[in-house]
């Protein structure tokens, strides 16, 4: 099999896994709190690790537009899970950040997280996940190498 053959079932390969694991984060955002999408989940995750940011850094973050950023900020808002402050010192900036309520959200859906992907890896042998690691760490190489 010639490398370009090689790559493209690489690439389908991942892209499978990809979906599988985005699968695997529905189910547990749905099991913690029902209704909160993988797009809002995603935005808490960036706001727990980041505590405030604007709406146009969210953006840039998710690579969406700031209209799209803005419609799922909205429907956080209204879930009482994120809060919109102006700024103090521009009044035109507006920024978000995690509602008190909701702090703890992001530390267990990353420990269920955790706990699911490790039930699906605690059915492989050793073997399975030594190769797994190897692989693993291959790709982040090369997508590393991608971004230098």
């Amino acid at each position: 099999m010639d490398d370009n053959n090689e790559s493209t079932k690489v690439a389908k390969l991942f892209q499978e896994v990809m979906i599988l694991f985005k699968h695997s984060m529905n189910k547990v955002f749905e099991e913690m709190n029902p209704g909160l999408t993988a797009p809002q989940g995603m935005v808490m995750g960036i706001l727990s690790k980041e505590k405030t940011m604007k709406i146009t850094e969210l953006s840039t973050k998710l690579s969406l537009s700031n209209s799209t950023v803005s419609g799922i900020i909205d429907r956080l808002e209204k879930q009482g899970m994120v809060e919109r402050k102006r700024s103090e010192e521009d009044r035109r900036v507006v920024n978000v950040s995690i509602a008190p309520s909701c702090k703890g959200i992001h530390h267990d859906f990353h420990k269920r997280l955790e706990e699911n992907i490790g039930n699906v890896l605690n059915k492989g042998t050793q073997e399975e996940l030594n190769k797994i690691s190897v692989g693993l760490d291959a790709l982040k190489k090369l997508l590393g190498s991608r971004e230098e």
